[in-house]
């Protein structure tokens, strides 16, 4: 199969977020299928009280809204972003965070490498894991494709992600979480999709996304509305200003 190509999103590019509703059930987390904070205790609830990854999963597994964030471990805008989006989700207990791998040709193979490592610390050790190994990755990378630095090894690395390493398993997920992201529309990194629980209904926000458009989107989805345009930054907003975003 012939993978679609992607781009990394810089914030600068497209002052308007296009959001698209798909009138489409809710579909229910299921099996297959910061940047070095700390995950606070409220966010880190049990691994039990989670459906198992993957996709993976931040934040309460009962929030009736959830971002679907679609990234790529070495979209340097991603990694701006990460730091500034789990806040958010902290301080918003009502919203959770599903992981989905966008891996862009432009940064490959370091891209998938970095996608394959975090999939496989979800695999040994659980959603904490996970986005633990997220963090290390967005910390310790050089971006934009060079990868991480010359004899740098996750720390945390278990025969359990060594085998997982080995095999084809974090691929598949890979692959699927790409043709997904092709079959919506998303070429480019970082990009939300919301959904709510409660209506049903999905919006696709396309860039890093401040905490208050996302709260605005949630209020359309909330009221089931159908489409709507809306400015996600300044258009002077610089790399990263979106940290500052919880709201």
């Amino acid at each position: 199969m012939r993978m679609p190509s992607f781009a990394c999103r810089h914030p600068r590019i497209g002052l308007l977020i296009v959001v698209t509703i798909a009138v489409a059930a809710w579909m229910l987390l299921r099996v297959p299928h910061p940047a070095t904070e700390s995950m606070p205790l409220a966010a880190a609830e049990s691994e039990a009280s989670k459906p198992a990854g993957p996709p993976w999963l931040y934040g309460r597994a009962d929030a009736r809204f959830t971002v679907v964030g679609y990234a790529d471990l070495e979209c340097p805008y991603c990694r701006a972003y990460f730091p500034a989006l789990k806040r958010w989700i902290d301080a918003h207990p009502e919203v959770n965070w599903q992981w989905h791998h966008l891996p862009l040709s432009m940064h490959e193979p370091a891209a998938t490498a970095g996608a394959r490592l975090a999939e496989c610390a979800g695999e040994a050790g659980g959603h904490t894991t996970f986005w633990r190994a997220v963090a290390w990755l967005y910390s310790s990378t050089r971006g934009d494709g060079q990868g991480l630095p010359e004899g740098l090894h996750y720390p945390e690395l278990t025969p359990g992600m060594q085998g997982c390493l080995d095999s084809d398993r974090p691929d598949a997920v890979i692959r699927a979480q790409m043709v997904e992201a092709a079959e919506q529309g998303i070429s480019a990194t970082p990009a939300l999709q919301l959904r709510d629980r409660g209506t049903g209904k999905t919006l696709l926000l396309n860039g890093p996304v401040e905490g208050d458009a996302l709260l605005s989107a949630i209020d359309l989805l909330a009221a089931g509305a159908k489409t709507v345009a809306e400015p996600a930054h300044s258009p002077d907003m610089p790399t990263g200003v979106a940290g500052d975003m919880p709201r």
